[in-house]
């Protein structure tokens, strides 16, 4: 793909004189990106997040490779699409001379599973000088407790459902505290705390801090519940028969009819609440972090890069959850802030893989080879610059491709989905089947496997 050098030249030049010497990896959990401000979100209250995103660059359209949380991680933490072997980032960075430490989940860590006992999951202890795991009661924090789905609420800790699907999805408590009790609050603390270490220190690293809220449980302190009352909470709308031109291995299990959350309307609004109320209690957490960080003037010598390993879905085309190729759930927030950066917003297609080359680049290490991301110094430089026509997302036998215009989905029996998302950004009308767009059908097929290969 032709690309003018101008704008990398630029951006070196710059990171040249701002010294970018270290990186912070901020990951939060399930996080959608419309929950946030800074893409849109009248409901949403992330002052911190929104503050980052003006400071720095956020991109309007980046994409998952994973759908789920384990091939996520294993993906973006190699560079490489579909995960599998090559080195990790913290390896890399260890090779060259840095720390590299890990706080909370960044490689897959079940939830609530190795969160309450604080176990390092399926973690790649390689990739980092040091780990630290950050336990928590999660559902079983005494408080309000409700299992939406179920339509049981109760303050009791006896018969909590916290382990078990479909319910453990469901899940909300709220309860009096101030927070410092949850995993995240605890990341946040212990990454202040490295912060400091590492300035006095004085050797490059590579920080990455892990949150797992929002995914369930949705846990909080009660005062982030009570900005969202349930009752306010707007449901997404949801097209009449919005199944009928859909293949059948695009209908997610994980939708209303069979999780039963269809029979109450009140409490998929419940959901939206204590989703957007870890959201909130998380972007706190990052807010945390930034104050400390420019506090030490580690700021002026850090790239900090900030997204979720995925999106999810709260109702939209009554699907719950991730692990499908609607757009809510392949799309995710991606918020970059290089010191001598040019603030802004781009429209240009991303990918997570992409986050190892860029930060490779920024601090001047070379990209390892077999890395399939592409580093993202030229949009940092200039928010029209592209650097990748398409983007990919994988589940089970089904892949979708992502351009400017088109989200193409392509499945294991051969079934396809096509949307204009210039015009149908909702992916409400499927035109893989329409005359009309025969050529354009035929175009992305071509496109799509020759990328694929």
């Amino acid at each position: 793909m032709k690309r003018s050098l101008l704008p990398i030249f630029f951006v070196l030049c710059l990171l040249g004189e701002a010294k970018v010497k270290n990186v912070l990896l901020i990951v939060s959990d399930d996080l959608k990106a419309d929950a946030l401000g800074c893409y849109g979100s009248k409901v949403a209250h992330t002052p911190h997040l929104d503050q980052l995103a003006k400071e720095g660059t956020l991109f309007r359209n980046a994409y998952c490779q994973g759908t789920v949380c384990k091939p996520s991680r294993a993906s973006f933490m190699r560079g490489r699409r579909q995960g599998g072997k090559g080195i990790t980032w913290g390896e890399h960075f260890i090779n060259n001379g840095y720390s590299s430490t890990r706080v909370g989940k960044i490689f897959h860590m079940r939830v609530p599973g190795d969160i309450i006992p604080g176990t390092n999951g399926e973690d790649v202890a390689a990739c980092w000088s040091a780990r630290y795991n950050m336990p928590g009661k999660e559902a079983h924090t005494p408080g309000n407790y409700a299992c939406l789905n179920l339509n049981k609420f109760t303050t009791k800790l006896e018969g909590r459902q916290s382990t078990k699907m479909p319910f453990r999805m469901f899940v909300t408590v709220d309860y009096v505290g101030d927070g410092s009790d949850q995993p995240d609050w605890k990341a946040a603390t212990k990454s202040i705390e490295l912060l400091k270490e590492l300035k006095k220190d004085d050797k490059p690293f590579f920080l990455a801090t892990g949150f797992v809220r929002p995914h369930y449980p949705n846990v909080a302190p009660e005062q982030y519940f009570e900005r969202y009352p349930f009752k306010k909470m707007p449901l997404p709308y949801v097209q009449p028969n919005d199944w009928d031109d859909m293949p059948k291995s695009a209908i997610s299990r994980s939708n209303s009819k069979h999780y039963g959350i269809d029979k109450y309307p009140d409490n998929q609004r419940r959901m939206w609440a204590g989703y957007l109320a870890t959201v909130t209690f998380m972007d706190e957490q990052v807010g945390r972090i930034m104050k400390t960080l420019k506090e030490l003037g580690l700021d002026q010598e850090t790239a900090v890069f900030f997204t979720s390993d995925h999106g999810y879905l709260l109702g939209e085309h009554h699907f719950w959850q991730k692990g499908n190729l609607r757009e809510e759930v392949t799309r995710v927030p991606l918020i970059m802030r290089v010191p001598a950066g040019q603030p802004g917003a781009s429209s240009s297609i991303v990918e997570l893989v992409d986050l190892f080359p860029t930060a490779c680049e920024a601090t001047g290490l070379p990209i390892p080879e077999g890395v399939e991301g592409k580093s993202l110094l030229p949009i940092l430089g200039n928010p029209e610059a592209t650097v990748k026509k398409a983007a990919f997302s994988f589940v089970g036998k089904g892949t979708s491709m992502r351009t400017s215009q088109w989200a193409y989905m392509k499945y294991g029996d051969g079934s396809e989905e096509l949307y204009d998302m210039k015009k149908d950004p909702k992916q409400f009308d499927n035109l893989a089947k329409s005359a009309e767009h025969a050529a354009t059908l035929r175009s992305l097929r071509k496109q799509f496997q020759a990328d694929r290969n």
